[in-house]
């Protein structure tokens, strides 16, 4: 009642409570998406962690988070070290194809030159090597 007296401590309570239910919202999306991306438990076991994190909120994810957070933890460090190493990939392939394709090109090129005997087979072995370093 007190808080209601005065208007700014009633804004006050208000937005506490509305960021502590955001946070506890948070939490609760990552503890379930932990757990059922936890390999090293059964299906009884996520369904009874399932259930107790949703039937008693707060507690549930407290526990959860107590009992199972290093694991969390370096479940969340293996799947962000496997996205880099997609990614790296991903950019290494990209960038291999886009330049595979240019030097083919430039190798094209040398060799109509030396057909045309603008280069010399010396210059053009010279060339190529540099192209292909």
């Amino acid at each position: 009642m007190f808080a209601y007296d005065y208007p700014i401590l009633g804004a006050f309570w208000t937005i506490l409570w509305f960021f502590l239910f955001v946070a506890w919202l948070i939490i609760l999306f990552k503890v379930i998406f932990d757990i059922f991306r936890s390999h090293d438990m059964g299906g009884f076991a996520k369904a009874a962690w399932a259930l107790f994190v949703i039937i008693i909120p707060w507690l549930g994810v407290l526990v959860y988070l107590i009992a199972r957070g290093r694991g969390m933890a370096e479940r969340d460090h293996q799947a962000a070290a496997k996205q880099q190493e997609a990614f790296r990939a991903y950019v290494q392939q990209t960038a291999t194809a886009g330049t595979s394709a240019s030097v083919g090109d430039e190798l094209d090129k040398l060799a109509g030159l030396r057909a045309s005997g603008v280069l010399t087979d010396a210059e053009f072995e010279q060339q190529k090597a540099k192209l292909l370093a």
